[in-house]
């Protein structure tokens, strides 16, 4: 037998995949918090292992640190997001603070992808930002924008503007589902530009955190031509494709 630790190590949450010959032992999602090297350690710590590979932010950390593997989170989600979709042709990831398009060919080998991370628009640290300037909780914003007929259009969508700007429609009395519901609809136009970009089909997988929030899934598969497919463990996706690599 052969364990395998697949490690995602991202700028919101450290993610882990064990796989025993193959097939999935646990998976394992924290917040990275303060210290995510030592939230990675003690992942590494969890489970004695044969082989580790890392993805992430902090996967050339963990090399340095663990002796991992490491692969890139363009091969990693395309890896895992084939894994549980074998004819995905897309895969979408919004993460903590990037969001990856990536398109696939039939044999599931990378394309074409584009990787916004050199600013936090339309990631989960940019709803974590909305969500406090409305007084919602991240649920509770994508609860409200769905139960939204109409958004309010939003004309910034850099983090600090976006704020300012929200913060002044609640003060002006604006209902905040539509300006939740507004600002949704920006991202899920971002996003929809960003996987138009890279030719992307379906069936698209949206991967990452921010696949767990109801109301960007609804307007992405509104706006997606394809068929839009959420994994169970949307998060996992990277540190299974990290894992499937060894």
């Amino acid at each position: 037998m052969s364990l395998v630790l697949g490690l995602d190590i991202g700028s919101r949450t450290v993610d882990a995949v064990w796989l025993n010959d193959g097939q999935m032992v646990e998976s394992v999602v924290l917040d990275s918090g303060f210290d995510p090297q030592e939230v990675a350690r003690s992942l590494v710590e969890r489970r004695a292992h044969d082989a580790l590979v890392a993805t992430g932010y902090g996967r050339h950390l963990a090399r340095d640190l663990f002796g991992a593997r490491v692969v890139t989170e363009i091969k990693a989600y395309a890896r895992g997001a084939r894994a549980l979709f074998p004819d995905a042709a897309a895969v979408l990831d919004i993460g903590g603070q990037d969001t990856k398009s990536i398109a696939l060919d039939d044999g599931g080998r990378v394309v074409d992808f584009e990787m916004n991370d050199k600013c936090a628009a339309g990631t989960g640290k940019f709803l974590e930002v909305m969500a406090r300037a409305l007084g919602f909780s991240l649920e509770e914003m994508s609860t409200a924008a769905c139960a939204a007929a109409t958004g309010i259009s939003i004309s910034s969508m850099c983090t600090v503007f976006a704020e300012s700007e929200v913060t002044g429609l609640v003060h002006r009395g604006e209902d905040r589902g539509r300006i939740a519901r507004g600002l949704h609809s920006a991202i899920a136009t971002r996003t929809l530009g960003s996987l138009a970009r890279v030719c992307a089909s379906g069936p698209l997988v949206f991967a990452g955190g921010v696949a767990r929030n109801v109301a960007m899934v609804a307007l992405v598969r509104d706006g997606f031509a394809g068929e839009v497919v959420v994994p169970a463990d949307a998060q996992s996706v990277g540190a299974l494709g990290a894992a499937l690599s060894a």
